[in-house]
């Protein structure tokens, strides 16, 4: 077999600039809008409607405003005091923003698709953080941090602590093996990124093939997750 090698030529830098800005503004003026599209809806509905704050949030709050009230100049607040006001107020708005997070209409979006994903153990959480992530899935992480209960720490160590004790309403580990193991598998196979699914849409100039390319991918991923769980559960190590 005899094969003709093409000419080999140093690579012209020029080319390569002005290749990748005309790419580069492609990407922005069609799939950079269709992003941005979603993002703003999506953060609407993670917005709206506003929740009243909740009563436990508020009396916090007070709490707080009276310990700095007992203070004065000559009595300044020793560190122990501001350590507590500064808890009680990261308490009350890690309060505020669950409220926020489940009376939004995304929220309420998790609660009424919750049967959806029930078979893979997801609890409204849960169910909220996927729903979420499908925009990009390092979502989940800040999502559950709100949910239950850490905040936007960025004490890793705190939060992996708090998520791992997490329960559901009837005191079982919300991250059990099989949930645990149906996630890792339903994260692998799942198509969770916008940008993907924009560019597949600019690639071929229709919605169809991004919206097969979505359907097969996550139903893939939601039956192979389905089955891990069911696996694990029946192996007895959920």
């Amino acid at each position: 077999m005899v094969l003709e090698l093409p000419p080999y030529r140093l690579p012209d830098l020029r080319g390569a600039l002005l290749t990748t800005w005309d790419r580069a503004l492609v990407f922005l003026k069609n799939a950079g809008t269709v992003i941005l599209a979603i993002c703003i809806v999506l953060w609407w509905m993670s917005a709206y409607p506003k929740a009243e704050t909740p009563e436990a949030a508020i009396a916090l709050e007070a709490r707080a405003v009276a310990i700095e009230a007992s203070a004065s100049d000559a009595v300044p607040l020793d560190e122990a005091r501001v350590e507590e006001v500064e808890a009680l107020r990261a308490e009350a708005d890690v309060l505020t923003q669950r409220a926020q997070h489940e009376q939004s209409f995304a929220g309420r979006l998790g609660s009424t698709l919750q049967p959806v994903f029930a078979p893979l153990g997801l609890d409204d959480r849960l169910t909220i953080a996927v729903l979420t992530s499908f925009l990009a899935r390092e979502v989940f992480r800040s999502t559950m941090t709100v949910l239950v209960g850490s905040g936007d720490s960025d004490d890793d160590a705190r939060v992996a602590d708090e998520l791992s004790a997490a329960t559901r309403t009837d005191g079982s580990p919300l991250f059990d093996p099989a949930t645990t193991a149906g996630l890792l598998v339903f994260y692998v196979l799942a198509l969770q990124c916008l940008p993907t699914l924009a560019v597949t849409r600019r690639e071929t100039g229709s919605w169809k093939w991004a919206g097969v390319q979505f359907a097969w991918m996550s139903g893939v991923a939601y039956l192979l997750a389905f089955v891990t769980r069911e696996a694990v559960v029946i192996a007895g190590l959920g």
